[in-house]
């Protein structure tokens, strides 16, 4: 299973200062056993790394899935796992959010893993379990905005990618929403040509979502919004 979404992607931002912005894009949502295998031009448009994501480079991204999930006792005994992200392009990727719907041997939905990337180099991943409409909420333990405190707690939706793609994420501080964050768009056919077709609508994807947070940033420091110190996580 491989499928392409078009999504619009909307950031809101409520405490001290009302800012917002939203961009078009476009992510991948793969089975981990069995990744993109796409023409020999196209690979440097398209590359799925373990080095991108969580657990050791040295193994697949399926094996450090299954291992992550071995440390907390959950084991997929095979299952599939279908993971949302961008793909490396033209040797650079930057993934805000990656989320992994993880099935066990049976079919059913056992769990979620939401990996957080943040532009300091780091990640962290989350175990999610949403309910039958795919909402969640998790505590806030990784540091992700130098604008937003270290506490709180996420309220996801994530139900399952079909025809259509939908993710909330809300940040929850003290009884406000500071932050939230939305994807919502729509199935493409992961072809040579439909690929080709957002490589030109969407050029350099990853390379702007990278420079759009950052520009994000500049505009909130120059307009003396807090910093929030990081630690070590």
């Amino acid at each position: 299973m491989v499928n392409l979404y078009e999504v619009e992607i909307g950031h809101v931002r409520r405490e001290r200062l009302n800012r917002s912005f939203t961009h078009r894009a476009y992510v991948w949502l793969v089975d981990l056993d069995a990744l993109p295998r796409l023409p020999f031009w196209l690979r440097p448009f398209a590359r799925f790394d373990a080095r991108d994501h969580l657990g050791s480079p040295e193994r697949s991204i399926k094996e450090n899935v299954n291992a992550w999930l071995a440390a907390r006792g959950i084991d997929l005994a095979g299952g599939r796992v279908l993971m949302l992200a961008n793909a490396r392009l033209l040797g650079h990727v930057f993934n805000p959010l990656s989320l992994y719907w993880c099935y066990n041997a049976l079919g059913a939905l056992e769990c979620v893993i939401a990996e957080v990337h943040n532009t300091y180099g780091q990640r962290h991943a989350y175990l999610v379990r949403p309910d039958d409409a795919g909402r969640a909420r998790v505590e806030k333990d990784f540091y992700v905005s130098p604008f937003l405190e270290l506490s709180g707690e996420y309220v996801m939706r994530l139900p399952e990618p079909d025809e259509e793609l939908s993710v909330t994420i809300a940040l929850r501080q003290g009884g406000h929403t500071p932050f939230s964050a939305t994807m919502k768009g729509h199935r493409r056919p992961a072809t040579p040509r439909e690929l080709v077709r957002l490589l030109v609508r969407r050029p350099l994807v990853t390379h702007r979502v990278s420079g759009l947070i950052r520009r994000h940033g500049i505009a909130l420091w120059a307009r003396r919004v807090p910093i929030v110190p990081r630690s070590g996580r």
